[in-house]
């Protein structure tokens, strides 16, 4: 991957992906995932001994599609959606979670949707403490066999301005083995912050059998910890989107990533990712995790074929840089806004569909990020092929 100016292809640095900052949980009004350190007054330490046999653990489906007693854990939407009038949409939505020793589990909801031909991009927030979000079904040994994560808590922000209690339903992301759905609408106080009032309800549907990262779906951070992690890199997405009272029958293709493990933090640095679903069958995803002086902690990429074989991509397969910038107004967080991705013989430049498409997280997560559509040009040995693309990107000041 390599971001550029257009005519400098200088080889400068890494992509990312993981979103691993530091996990701290003290109450219903503190964030749980910030990638710049933050001190609370004696916070809980994390279990001593850990409860779950030594790492790495191979990976079972659907048992490991639903939650697992870790420090950290996420299940992660993106997406691209049309109506049949060709109004285009990106979307992302979210579930993220916390758990620190005795302390309460601890939960995080983002949702977002980039209206791309009116070149807006709008997102919410929620949280929430205690086990009431996991509705995930288990078998009879009490294992789980999917999941079923269900946030109704308003974000501390709303709480603080004295926001009413939620009376719209909670946002809820479930499934298993490839088989998802996603039912999140925003309340009217929601709707109010965040400029437009939009909710999604998706059926998804793998595509592809799922891409266990790194090889086995475990990757290692050294001292900062470890990760397992898997996506379906292909979901046929189709439903409602709601935008301002209009109902919009969408379908589309989708990206779900899971991710758990025990980490806290990586190095309270940050990450850049990539996710790109060409024409022609093939997705690729390139990652890279940062510490606080952006030394690269752990870079990887995955590719997966039209024909559903996974390839593990080493670091030096994939070429990445920098070029030209975003500078965000509400936040001075300064994000590229051009990317290149080299791999095998594609080459594939990645432009923003809208510039602005940063979310300001801090009630919920204590993250600031940039994670949006991109426009795809791209070529595989001269030839041009099509394709759709989501970037996340953190810690550009």
């Amino acid at each position: 991957m390599r971001a550029s100016d257009g005519s400098a292809r200088a080889r400068t640095r890494w992509l990312a992906v993981v979103a691993a900052g530091a996990l701290l949980v003290t109450g219903c009004t503190s964030p749980i995932l910030a990638n710049d350190p933050i001190v609370f007054p004696s916070p809980p330490a994390p279990s001593a001994a850990p409860s779950h046999a030594p790492d790495p653990i191979p990976i079972s489906l659907p048992r490991d599609d639903g939650p697992h007693d870790r420090l950290t854990e996420w299940w992660y939407y993106t997406g691209h959606l049309h109506t049949q009038a060709g109004r285009r949409f990106g979307f992302e939505a979210v579930v993220f979670r916390a758990e620190r020793g005795s302390v309460p589990v601890a939960w995080a909801a983002h949702l977002a949707l980039t209206d791309e031909q009116a070149g807006a991009f709008h997102y919410a927030q929620r949280s929430e403490i205690g086990p009431a979000v996991d509705h995930s079904p288990r078998d009879a040994s009490g294992m789980p066999t999917g999941f079923d994560l269900q946030v109704s808590g308003l974000s501390p922000t709303l709480i603080a301005a004295g926001a009413p209690p939620l009376a719209a339903a909670p946002w809820r992301l479930a499934g298993g083995n490839g088989t998802d759905h996603i039912d999140a609408a925003l309340a009217p106080q929601e709707a109010t912050a965040s400029g437009a009032a939009f909710g999604l309800q998706l059926d998804l549907q793998a595509m592809e059998p799922p891409a266990f990262h790194d090889g086995d779906g475990f990757v290692d951070f050294g001292p900062a910890g470890s990760s397992y992690y898997y996506s379906r890199t292909r979901l046929a997405a189709k439903g409602t989107l709601e935008l301002d009272g209009q109902q919009l029958t969408v379908d589309g293709i989708a990206w779900f990533d899971h991710q758990w493990g025990d980490f806290v933090s990586v190095g309270a640095g940050g990450w850049d990712w990539i996710a790109i679903n060409l024409d022609d069958g093939t997705d690729i995803t390139a990652s890279a995790v940062f510490d606080a002086v952006r030394t690269v902690v752990v870079q990887y990429g995955t590719l997966v074929s039209a024909a559903g074989e996974v390839r593990h991509l080493n670091g030096d397969q994939i070429a990445a840089g920098e070029g030209r910038s975003y500078l965000s107004p509400s936040t001075g967080r300064v994000y590229p806004s051009f990317w290149q991705v080299l791999v095998d013989d594609y080459e594939i430049n990645l432009t923003p569909t809208v510039v602005d498409q940063e979310l300001d997280t801090r009630a919920t997560t204590g993250v600031i990020y940039w994670e949006g559509s991109e426009n795809v040009q791209a070529t595989k040995g001269g030839a041009p092929v099509g394709g759709e693309a989501y970037v996340e990107i953190t810690r550009y000041r």
